[in-house]
Parts: structure tokens; C-alpha cells; sequence
């Protein structure tokens, strides 16, 4: 089969016939050769010792490669090896580039990434001619001619939508996983005879793999919102604005566990995001007591809406424990956060019995 140019392979050669796939165990998957067998029956003291040189020992490891590809080439006539032997290497040269072990973790962390990001509706111009107004003022403006409840079922569909694309990207994912899986274990197959046999549907396995590999790297960014109806009412002027919604995703807020502490009787939390935006956001940050005692201690809790990303909260109680969490502010643009990072910090003991406590920030007398 004839294939494209390796994408992000580290090598950027195919690899021999008979060399292993990265995270493929070593050897073959199944099947004794009557050298193997040897090595079972072997006396202790045919095992070479711990002072043997190791070059004996990777002569050794190679004589028998070399003895099972010797046994492979018995079953099969010249031609039909070279042609097995070809074969053979474009589906490692695919498993080792297109669709690697090392590409599917990093496709994994970025689902993750997905499942704890923010989405919202932005509302853009279809076209801005030069010397328009500022496309960054435009859409502020528009939202004064969208009717507000259009505008909300429009929302609806842009949870939906935000919900099916993630379930899709996972399907998507979990596809690929398998496709790896099964041809990996058709590349260690003993016997050369079944995999020259079905080479058609490899070749059919192989297109379709690439097919999800590019749609699942399309479906990656979120795309265009449909819109079924007009979502500007009739105000009256000779040119309603052609306008379009698109979905975008925001970075997780998430909690700078390092310089988070918690101190006697309040706590300092510093969060952050991973890509800044260009203007100020507002927060929500959330406490509460955990296993609160008593009628007074269940009111240890609290909404904070906070425009930085650090933040104090005081008037604790020593040594307990507080849950809090953090997320953006409600926005009008929001259509869905599934995710929100959350912190659980307890507080220092008080001081001993029969001490007065010292105030906060401020030391002790001589």
C-alpha cells in the first residue's frame, strides 16, 4: 500500500520488518518455535552468568529473530515475502506516525481540557468592510437589535450542540484507541499467511482511521452556530445587519494549589487561567464549612463575586475544614460549563488554652 508522508513521526525512516512499534511488548504474541522451547529445557548452568559479556547476550536475542524470520520466509515464496515484508512495514510506519501512542495521550489530555472548559455564544458580523466600525464594539451593539428571547433559545441550541460535539469527540476517540489496539496485535501476529490474506480490509481499516482521525481533529474547535430563525426583529431600518454565532471556548479556571494556604483563621487563594484574556473577567468564588456542628457554624458559608484572581477570606474557625470553589461569573453569553475547580484547605490549629489569641497581622509584646 502506498502511503503519505510520516506526520510527526520522530524518526522520519520506516523502521525494519521485524522491529517493534512503540509500547509493543517484545517478541512475538503467540506461538513456540522449537528455540524457544530450548531455552524452557535449558540447565541452570547453561544460563550465562552475571559476569558474561552483554554482547553475547544481544547476539543471542538477534540469532533469534533471525531464526523465526528464517521460519517465516519457509512458509512463504520470495515474492510473497518481499510483498509481506512491505506490507508489514507500512502498517508499523503507520502505527508509529499517523497514529502513535504518544499522539492519542496527548489527544486524550486535550478531551480532558474540553470536558473542563467554559462555552459561549459570540455573535459576529458575516462581513466587515475596511473602515467599519471596530469589530471588537460591533457585537456589543447587536446585542440591542437581538430579540432576548430568540436569543435564548438560541442558547438551548448551543448547550445541545456543545454537549453532542464532546460526546462525538469521545466516540471519535475511543475509536481510535481501538483501531490502534487491533492492529497492533495484527502486526504481531506469528503467522504471515492470514495477514497477507486480508490486506484488503487492512488497507480499508487503515483508510477509515485516518477518516476519524480527521474528523475528531476538525470537531476539535467549536464551530458555527445553526440558525434555524431571524434573530434581529424588524426595527425599523432600511438594513438589518447580517450577523452570525459562533461557539468559543474558554480555558478552566482552575486553583493555584501551591499558593493557596490556609492559616489560622482565614485563607489566601490565588487561581488562574490558562490563556489570559484580552479584557478583565469577573469570578464567583464559593466556601462553606465542611461537617458543620452546629446551627452557627452551617452559616460558614458564602458567595463572593471577586474581579481578580486572588482573594482572602477571614473570619474562619481554626482547625476545620473548608471546601471552596471557583468558576467565572455568570455571563449572558454562557451557554455551558460542566466543570469547576474546587479546593478543600484546613485551617491551623488555635493556640493553647488559657492564652489570649494574638490579632492577625500584628505581633506579639516583648
Amino acid at each position: 500500500m502506498a502511503t503519505a508522508g510520516c506526520h510527526g513521526c520522530e524518526t522520519g525512516r520506516p523502521r525494519s520488518a521485524h522491529s517493534q512499534p512503540h509500547g509493543a511488548p517484545g517478541g512475538r504474541a503467540s506461538g513456540h518455535t522449537g528455540l524457544e522451547e530450548g531455552w524452557d529445557n535449558e540447565l541452570p548452568g547453561d544460563r550465562p552468568g552475571p559476569g558474561q559479556d552483554e554482547a553475547g547476550q544481544s547476539q543471542s536475542f538477534l540469532d533469534q529473530e533471525e531464526v523465526e524470520e528464517a521460519e517465516d520466509r519457509q512458509l512463504l515464496e520470495p515474492e510473497a515475502w518481499r510483498t509481506y515484508t512491505a506490507r508489514r512495514n507500512a502498517l508499523r510506519e503507520f502505527l508509529t506516525c499517523d497514529l502513535s501512542a504518544h499522539l492519542l495521550k496527548r489527544h486524550h489530555a486535550r478531551m480532558e481540557l474540553l470536558r473542563k472548559c467554559s462555552y459561549h455564544i459570540e455573535i459576529l458580523p458575516k462581513h466587515l468592510a475596511l473602515g467599519d466600525q471596530n469589530p471588537l464594539v460591533l457585537p456589543s451593539t447587536m446585542f440591542q437589535l437581538i430579540d432576548p428571547w430568540k436569543f435564548q433559545r438560541m442558547k438551548k441550541v448551543g448547550t445541545a450542540q456543545t454537549k453532542i460535539q464532546l460526546l462525538l469527540l469521545g466516540d471519535l476517540l475511543e475509536q481510535l484507541d481501538h483501531g490502534r489496539a487491533q492492529l497492533d496485535a495484527l502486526l504481531e501476529s506469528p503467522d504471515p499467511r492470514p495477514f497477507l490474506a486480508g490486506w484488503a480490509l487492512v488497507e480499508q481499516r487503515l483508510a477509515d482511521l485516518s477518516a476519524v482521525m480527521d474528523n475528531f481533529l476538525a470537531m476539535m474547535v467549536p464551530g458555527r452556530l445553526h440558525i434555524k430563525h431571524r434573530l434581529v426583529s424588524d426595527v425599523g431600518a432600511t438594513k438589518i445587519p447580517h450577523i452570525r454565532l459562533m461557539l468559543s471556548t474558554k480555558m478552566p479556571v482552575m486553583f493555584d494549589r501551591k499558593e493557596s494556604v490556609a492559616h489560622q483563621d482565614w485563607v489566601a487563594l490565588r487561581w488562574f487561567v490558562t490563556i489570559q484574556p484580552a479584557v478583565p473577567e469577573q469570578f464567583e468564588l464559593r466556601f462553606k464549612l465542611l461537617d458543620p456542628r452546629t446551627q452557627q457554624e452551617y452559616l460558614q458559608r458564602g458567595i463572593i463575586p471577586v474581579a481578580a484572581c486572588t482573594f482572602d477570606v477571614h473570619n474562619l474557625l481554626p482547625n476545620r475544614v473548608y471546601k471552596f470553589t471557583v468558576k467565572r461569573a455568570e455571563s449572558y453569553t454562557l451557554v455551558y460549563e460542566p466543570w469547576r475547580d474546587s479546593l478543600t484547605l484546613q485551617t491551623r490549629p488555635g493556640p493553647p488554652e488559657g492564652l489570649p489569641p494574638r490579632r492577625l497581622g500584628k505581633p506579639g509584646c516583648p
